[in-house]
């Protein structure tokens, strides 16, 4: 039987392919309304994070809970054995993600909630997640679930205190965004007066259930915003030039955000028809690991 070489270039390419999943040339992935070189820009190579505080709002129980919720965005380079931020850069095998990390803290009358989401997306892909996780605490009990790529599916790995749920493991489809992730997707894109695009959507991961996601159809459709009306309650200097996103989606829930047109292209504001909402307080550079 002859025996068929194969290069020690070819092999490691086909191991970084069936380790993150096939990927399409960027000719066939790429579309016009995203920015892929966003999140290239020298800036994020400083080694500080964007630190965001929102005022915000949030329905638990059947009422609006008023919240401060802290938005952390930072790149980070992983290694692909763990995946997770390297503590070695001479390794060989790292590569570069952007983390946003969401916490907060949600009273109710009887005790608080604390929410920790993670986002972690391609640096030079922002419109691809890599890997979300997500954890809930309240006195009632804790729920932890992540997404992580792998092949061409999304790895989906549980822990929930709740009935029919409970500790496992499935796969989901890969292509649909995360609610979670537009928070930073919706930064990156080329945005002009009535650009409008479809994509499907998981729903947010921001609670304590533990159920497998199942995709809906969204129509994105951007247009200029009216600052003066629809900003109101927002520093002043924090406004340059918005934009106003509607995310609608085909199950009747709709976002609404305004973004700066100006780089770094901040969320301003946000709301959705179930309740939720933030406004922009403060944002700043900061190596917020470095205090006591």
């Amino acid at each position: 039987m002859k025996k068929i070489l194969i290069s020690v270039p070819i092999l490691l390419a086909l191991g970084s392919a069936l380790f993150f999943g096939y990927k399409h040339s960027a000719e066939e992935t790429q579309k016009d309304y995203i920015h892929y070189d966003w999140a290239k820009n020298k800036l994020w190579d400083d080694g500080m994070a964007e630190v965001a505080l929102y005022e915000a709002t949030k329905e638990i129980y059947g009422k609006s809970r008023p919240f401060e919720y802290v938005y952390i965005l930072v790149k980070e380079e992983f290694n692909k054995a763990y995946r997770v931020k390297t503590d070695d850069y001479s390794r060989e095998d790292l590569y570069s993600v952007m983390k946003i990390n969401k916490f907060c803290r949600v009273e109710t009358l009887a005790y608080p909630y604390h929410f920790l989401t993670s986002v972690f997306m391609h640096r030079d892909n922002p419109e691809s997640l890599h890997k979300l996780s997500h954890t809930s605490q309240e006195w009632c009990g804790t729920t932890s679930k992540q997404f992580l790529e792998k092949g061409n599916k999304y790895q989906y790995d549980y822990m929930s205190y709740f009935d029919g749920e409970g500790s496992g493991q499935a796969k989901i489809e890969q292509g649909p965004w995360f609610e979670d992730q537009l928070s930073y997707s919706l930064r990156t894109l080329n945005f002009t007066d009535g650009l409008e695009f479809d994509i499907l959507l998981y729903p947010t991961q921001v609670n304590n259930k533990a159920e497998l996601p199942k995709p809906v159809k969204a129509h994105v459709r951007v247009m200029k915003s009216n600052p003066g009306t629809e900003l109101e309650g927002l520093i002043s200097d924090l406004i340059q030039e918005p934009w106003k996103v509607i995310v609608a989606k085909d199950n009747q829930e709709s976002l609404t955000y305004w973004i700066n047109n100006t780089y770094r292209n901040y969320i301003l504001k946000m709301e959705s028809t179930d309740g939720r909402s933030l406004l922009l307080k403060e944002i700043k550079r900061d190596k917020y690991w470095d205090y006591e």
